[in-house]
């Protein structure tokens, strides 16, 4: 026996040019009839939270699927999968496609050639499926946009819960924004974690999306910017708290990437406070109170 909900949407054109739209999503467990072999337009994140199944794709090999794990669903790509016959398992599926597809696909969230991918958990991709579930009532006005939404979220959390990331995350990558504001090379980098250059940024492509270079900067822009907008301190010295020792070489950078320069940015972004800004993130969900002063 096995229990099935699902819903399929069919957003409009205009909905399509948000770059990402839900088409479906479902929720289902117990011993679940296989699906395929077939071939999809579109793709499809499948989460495995308990249970034990397999999935075979277009080479024919059989992969052992075993809950928690995801299993893409890529557009054209045959595909054959099913749970186990008799314990089955707990699975929550959901459609989506778009121009961002290409974007997320090219910085290694969604993942073609491994198809089947461990998790550590799917707490956080089941809340992004509740989500979407519950926009789906019907007559909800704001529904291809909800959905689409918890698309995006959806990813990232799958992203964030794979098996092979650690709760905090890659350590090499946390490595690489410890030291971002230090005048290292690449290459001085790789060697600091007994790396090749090659290795590195095969690394970082993987839990990044992008290489070192590109990394490493938007760290030290981040910070820049941060600096230009919340003290007093000259171009040339948020250059060098950054890890850029020549001034003009940061401000010709920081303008091609922004897209102007850091004193116009400075101008558009102010916003300094006596004291700096904090480093305390607050929470969403626990805002501080401001004391209102006596009339």
């Amino acid at each position: 026996m096995y229990h099935t909900w699902m819903r399929y949407f069919t957003p409009s054109p205009t909905h399509h040019k948000l770059g990402l739209v839900c088409l479906g999503v479902g929720l289902q467990y117990g011993a679940l009839p296989t699906v395929g072999p077939r071939t999809l337009d579109h793709h499809v994140a499948v989460v495995i939270s308990s249970g034990s199944g397999w999935y075979r794709g277009p080479d024919g090999r059989r992969l052992t699927v075993t809950g928690p794990a995801l299993i893409w669903l890529i557009p054209g790509i045959p595909h054959h999968y099913g749970p186990d016959p008799v314990a089955g398992w707990d699975e929550s599926f959901v459609d989506f496609t778009g121009p961002a597809t290409t974007t997320y696909t090219e910085l290694g969230y969604i993942e073609p050639d491994r198809p089947v991918v461990p998790l550590a958990d799917t707490a956080a991709a089941r809340a992004a499926v509740g989500r979407i579930a519950r926009a789906a009532r019907r007559g909800n006005p704001l529904l291809e946009v909800e959905t689409g939404a918890a698309v995006h979220e959806l990813l990232v959390a799958l992203r964030r819960a794979r098996a092979d990331v650690g709760a905090d995350g890659d350590p090499v990558l946390q490595a690489l924004a410890r030291d971002a504001f230090q005048p290292l090379t690449v290459a001085e980098h790789a060697s600091r974690h007994g790396m090749t250059p090659a290795e590195l940024r095969t690394a970082v492509r993987r839990g990044a999306g992008c290489s070192p270079k590109d990394y490493l900067l938007g760290i030290r822009l981040g910070r820049a910017k941060e600096l230009l907008a919340a003290t007093e301190l000259p171009v040339a010295a948020v250059a060098r708290r950054v890890g850029y020792d020549d001034p003009a070489y940061f401000s010709r950078l920081f303008t091609r990437r922004v897209g102007m320069a850091p004193v116009r940015f400075r101008e558009q972004q102010g916003r300094a406070v006596h004291g700096g800004w904090s480093h305390q993130i607050p929470d969403p969900e626990h805002p501080p109170t401001i004391a209102t002063r006596p009339t």
